[in-house]
């Protein structure tokens, strides 16, 4: 077993096993990372659902229900951005352990039946809370047990892949937990996952010490990371395609309004994106060498919403479905833009960077959902995504413009 009353570094697989995925679980550390992983994963979802299912069940609203679901995105701003030093202040297992250990008390206090409607959407923004710090301090991590090279970009891209996988299969897990227990029962459940998820990260990762020299850093280490011009532009190709990317999801169910399909072409459109995305990433992850990942960022940003323009011609359920798996095939170039990013920030900055970037990335998602309903209402549905299209083009090739001129500049450090 893994001893984790000492520090470690990467370990000696981190470099001498040869590319693709298997390499990865080869590196024993990671294994209990990827376990925790799936764990948390599957509580998140099912609490999401079930919660959501608790309140309507409580209030009869719609908007209310509507809400909780929502309020899994509003305050990763304010989680990412106040509490980003935490990843590094603090040594990155006891920042891990202490997130779903406040994720599993925030659960079981749902499962109360004194807990008021207010009370649950306040412990549900707690959880959505913690959730960026807990992923930045997780992603900064696997820089520390697999290295920074080519095991970090895989190890980097099988976690998002079994996040996207849960897109697919989490809702329906939630759906038949909640047709054999009540929605209290299906949140207990979750409790439990988070505790394991918890107990797996004390036991399977080695203990390191904090990588800020001064733990007293707050707000202005973080801006000093916005303010480098090289960071600042990577950060941008996190954020700003994702704002873009939701549109079709968002707007799928009117979509299939406007078309008059089924429900079952509504769950194509919505399946299509996600589908997709694995894909791409495992072809790339598994058959690209690290070098083409990195040449190919640009030319997968580009092509990934010019997909979206066939919707200027409205096209029925299928072919839109095409569309759309190939757009999320396009996602792969996250292999690429991982490596630049983590050669681009300073170890003692990692954590705070990388919690910073997962904040911005669900914050973008959730206003680009509402800024495409909103679009929606004064413009057809097709030509919204069309157009989503195209101005998210224009400005990928802006940022990509801009990180090409900053390469060679350096991070700030004070």
């Amino acid at each position: 077993m893994t001893r984790t009353d000492t520090p470690a570094t990467a370990p000696p697989a981190a470099e001498t096993a040869p590319p693709g995925y298997l390499a990865v679980f080869r590196v024993r550390e990671f294994r209990w990372v990827f376990g925790a992983h799936l764990l948390s994963l599957l509580g998140l979802v099912v609490s999401e659902i079930a919660l959501t299912v608790l309140v309507y069940d409580l209030t009869r609203s719609p908007l209310l229900s509507s809400l909780t679901f929502a309020l899994g995105f509003l305050p990763y701003l304010l989680g990412g951005t106040l509490l980003a030093g935490l990843a590094d202040r603090h040594p990155p297992r006891r920042v891990l352990v202490v997130c779903d250990l406040v994720c599993a008390a925030a659960v079981a206090l749902m499962v109360l039946p004194a807990t008021p409607v207010a009370g649950l959407l306040v412990l549900r923004c707690a959880v959505a809370a913690v959730a960026p710090v807990f992923q930045g301090t997780r992603m900064a991590t696997l820089a520390d047990i697999l290295g920074e090279g080519d095991l970090f970009v895989l190890g980097r891209s099988l976690l998002r892949i079994v996040s996207q996988s849960a897109l697919l299969a989490g809702f329906g897990v939630g759906g038949v937990l909640l047709t054999v227990l009540p929605a209290r029962g299906a949140i207990a459940l979750t409790a439990g996952t988070f505790l394991l998820s918890a107990l797996l990260l004390r036991l399977g990762t080695a203990r390191r010490p904090a990588r800020a020299a001064d733990r007293r850093e707050g707000l202005g280490a973080t801006w000093s990371l916005l303010r480098d011009r090289r960071i600042r532009a990577l950060m941008l190709l996190f954020w700003v395609p994702p704002f873009f990317v939701v549109v079709p999801e968002a707007l799928a169910a009117p979509y299939a309004d406007e078309l008059g399909v089924s429900t079952a072409a509504l769950g194509l459109l919505m399946c299509a994106m996600p589908v997709g995305t694995i894909a791409g990433e495992l072809l790339a992850g598994a058959v690209l060498r690290p070098a083409t990942r990195s040449r190919l960022v640009a030319p997968l940003l580009l092509a990934g919403f010019l997909p979206f323009l066939l919707y200027a011609l409205r096209p029925g359920p299928a072919l839109a479905a095409l569309a759309l798996v190939l757009a999320g095939a396009a996602g792969a170039y996250t292999l690429g833009l991982d490596a630049w990013f983590v050669a681009a920030v300073p170890e003692e900055r990692r954590g705070r960077a990388m919690t910073l970037m997962t904040a911005g990335m669900m914050t973008v998602q959730g206003v680009g959902m509402a800024g495409a309903g909103l679009v929606a209402e004064f413009v057809p549905v097709h030509l919204t995504v069309a157009g989503a299209g195209v101005l998210a083009t224009a400005a990928v090739a802006a940022l990509l413009a801009e990180a090409r001129a900053s390469g060679g500049r350096k991070v700030r450090r004070g």
